[in-house]
């Protein structure tokens, strides 16, 4: 599995350093490297990425700021020298959050979970349609995990837990990943922090959604579509 890597950095010298880690990466591609975000913007509408690579800090537009304008983003690394942005980089759900100076080792751990996400994400729809299970990484030893178990799934930073109601499995994913492997017409996020198992769902009060002894905020932008969504055709009229 060849991956297409872009590097987004105004720092010619960083740049340069990037493009040597990938070039001694096995299954990387480096597709380009530039100097600024609208042009990034430009490669990334055009073109099918599947690692970005991307520096916070750069003229006109920066690069969290890149990441909110683009509706289908690619698996993000940041590079940065600002340790300050990485809540609002987790929010965005970037994989991975590195600090400048960046070694080649910890380049490479993001760079293997990156993969390991990619991985997952192109069995998808086979996985999704096949099986009634998946299995994911905690720690060092892969859980399995029956879709009729799970109630809800919460973010945490860089971490997810996928809470049933026997256990609580933790796993170093972004809420994007989940979101993206979990049957759509089943799960549904209702903020950025939280998706739910709809069949799980025991009430639904105002802003609120109870699963169990659990009480899940829904998101005050999200409120009308994720209503919408839980009750339609399940509602019982006069």
């Amino acid at each position: 599995m060849e991956l297409k890597c872009l590097i987004v950095d105004d720092e010619a010298l960083a740049r340069r350093g990037m493009e040597k880690f990938v070039r001694n990466s096995e299954g990387l591609v480096l597709y380009e490297s530039c100097g600024s975000s609208l042009t990034a913007f430009e490669i990334l509408k055009a073109n099918a990425i599947d690692i970005l690579l991307l520096d916070i800090q750069m003229p006109n537009l920066t690069g969290l700021s890149l990441l909110k304008q683009l509706p289908n983003k690619p698996v993000t690394i940041v590079t940065t020298a600002y340790s300050n942005y990485a809540i609002e980089g987790f929010e965005l759900e970037v994989m991975d959050y590195l600090i400048k100076p960046i070694s080649f080792t910890r380049f490479t751990k993001a760079i293997n979970k990156a993969k390991e996400y990619i991985r997952l994400s192109r069995r998808i729809d086979e996985s999704s349609e096949t099986y009634d299970y998946f299995f994911i990484k905690c720690e060092n030893r892969y859980e399995k995990l029956f879709y009729e178990d799970l109630l809800f799934v919460e973010a945490m930073q860089n971490y997810v837990i996928l809470h049933t109601a026997a256990k609580k499995y933790i796993s170093h994913l972004t809420l994007k990943s989940v979101e993206e492997y979990l049957p759509a017409s089943k799960f549904l996020k209702v903020q950025k922090s939280f998706m739910v198992a709809m069949a799980k769902i025991d009430a639904i009060n105002g802003q609120e959604i109870t699963i169990g002894k659990r009480v899940i905020a829904i998101g005050r932008h999200q409120k009308d579509e994720v209503l919408k969504t839980i009750l339609a055709g399940k509602l019982l009229k006069r």
